[in-house]
């Protein structure tokens, strides 16, 4: 089973804000529940240590992430691998009149009984947080 969603948050900061804090694998990895820890590697990818209250996980899972497209301000598209879970994210500003628009795309394949389930339970969760998480980033700038 795969678990799709796409969510559009709305800002008051402008797009370049925005941009500074998506396009950052470290902010995005920040504003992550699950993510235990990471490490951002020099060439942007990064290892994130994610911990699923699942059965059938009884640590944390090491989930490689790199960037695979990145359209500067606009667009980054990102990927993950590990042995129990891929996911794509994909975030796509747009200007509006008030500031900024996010859309969100996250698709989760599980590899593990019970991961698409724990993640189409908690994904809106993990949607406000990353709103709140940028919000927080932009409000010095708004």
């Amino acid at each position: 089973m795969t678990v799709r969603v796409r969510r559009v948050l709305e800002f008051d900061g402008p797009p370049e804000a925005v941009w500074e804090f998506i396009s950052d694998p470290s902010q995005r990895a920040d504003a992550i529940s699950v993510v235990d820890s990471y490490e951002v590697h020099g060439d942007g990818s990064a290892t994130w240590h994610v911990r699923l209250p699942i059965p059938l996980v009884n640590s944390t899972v090491t989930v490689e992430t790199e960037d695979v497209e990145t359209d500067p301000p606009r667009h980054v598209k990102f990927v993950g691998k590990s042995s129990t879970f891929r996911v794509t994210g994909e975030h796509t500003i747009e200007s509006t009149e008030t500031g900024s628009r996010l859309t969100n795309e996250f698709v989760v394949d599980g590899r593990v009984p019970g991961v698409e389930g724990f993640f189409k339970r908690n994904l809106d969760d993990e949607m406000g947080n990353l709103e709140r998480a940028l919000q927080r980033a932009i409000e010095p700038t708004t």
